[in-house]
């Protein structure tokens, strides 16, 4: 029987990370960073969120870009602090952005809010050791255009924070996101567009989430391959966007295609970020969940993940064709 379409790009994924590892030492080869976008957690006290990613063995945390004033929000030194009393670092920062900040709004004061909570959060990224800071054109939850020229206006006003970005040495990375929840940017091919549009050194990555390629990109495997080069930040989460392991999401697939990609390096990271599946994830961000219920979240995710990316390096070549 002939095989369905992305069962053949799973082959040509298993194919090209068979050639990549060739020749290679595994053991020597610097495995993927695995780190927490911790915003979903709400409002629990962060120690006590960077004590349940040590004790599950991840060593890199996404802080929420929750600065927006300067009452309100993390501390560096405060969050220097917690993160060292636990051996975890900061990947990057996840930019909120609402209809108040929005780069594609139509009303100038939000663009130049926008504008002013990113700057913020730029210099903070650098103060506590980020890599990235990721973030949208268009507010969350907010699925229905305004009118036709939202890209160029997002293309302009994103583009006044290149320098910003360069001079602190941050990666200014784009994220697609479904139509659901935003009204522009829904796959990597137009995150690519509008980087092409900002023109600017300080804003030419891309961070991915795969609950978000299940419904924007034909394959996830193969697009991770094609856009590798531009990724610095992955989010992780289930078909389900629950923990990693509870849903159909083929995570070798992901795995293999992120070492083809070159993404096992000091600056790319992979980050569970298991939302749930509603039109607004930032809801979460107000609650209070049961500490056991994201203790066995966080668990299932880091084991599932560890796990399948042993069996991944591990497997031969016989085992990897013949699985796929």
């Amino acid at each position: 029987m002939e095989r369905q379409n992305f069962r053949q790009r799973d082959s040509e994924v298993v194919r090209s990370f068979l050639e990549f590892r060739r020749g290679k030492d595994i053991s020597s080869l610097p495995r993927l960073n695995l780190g927490w976008s911790n915003w979903g957690f709400g409002v629990e006290p962060l120690a006590v969120s960077v004590s349940r990613l040590a004790r599950n063995g991840i060593r890199y945390i996404e802080l929420p870009g929750n600065l927006y004033g300067k009452d309100l929000g993390y501390k560096p030194d405060e969050v220097l602090a917690i993160l060292g009393d636990h051996g975890i670092k900061v990947s990057g920062i996840c930019g909120m952005v609402y209809l108040e900040n929005e780069f594609a709004s139509t009303n100038h004061f939000a663009r130049q809010l926008g504008v002013d909570y990113m700057r913020t959060h730029i210099e903070f990224c650098a103060a506590v050791g980020g890599r990235y800071i990721l973030f949208g054109p268009c507010a969350v939850g907010r699925p229905k255009k305004y009118d036709d020229n939202e890209f160029q206006r997002a293309a302009d006003t994103m583009r006044i924070l290149g320098d910003d970005f360069v001079r602190h040495g941050i990666r200014g990375a784009i994220e697609p996101v479904r139509r659901d929840e935003v009204s522009l940017c829904h796959t990597f091919a137009e995150a690519r567009s509008l980087i092409e549009a900002i023109n600017h050194p300080g804003i030419q990555h891309i961070a991915g989430d795969v609950f978000h390629m299940l419904v924007g990109e034909e394959h996830i495997g193969t697009t991770i391959v094609s856009y590798g080069h531009m990724m610095t930040n992955l989010h992780l989460a289930d078909t389900n966007r629950r923990a990693l392991g509870t849903g159909m999401l083929d995570l070798d697939i992901v795995i293999m295609a992120l070492y083809v990609a070159g993404y096992n390096n000091d600056r790319c990271f992979c980050s569970p970020e298991p939302l749930g599946t509603g039109a607004n994830p930032y809801d979460q961000m107000y609650g209070t969940s049961d500490p056991a219920m994201l203790d066995e979240l966080v668990r299932q995710t880091a084991s599932y993940f560890y796990a399948r990316e042993r069996a991944v390096l591990g497997a031969t070549d016989v085992e990897l064709l013949g699985a796929y």
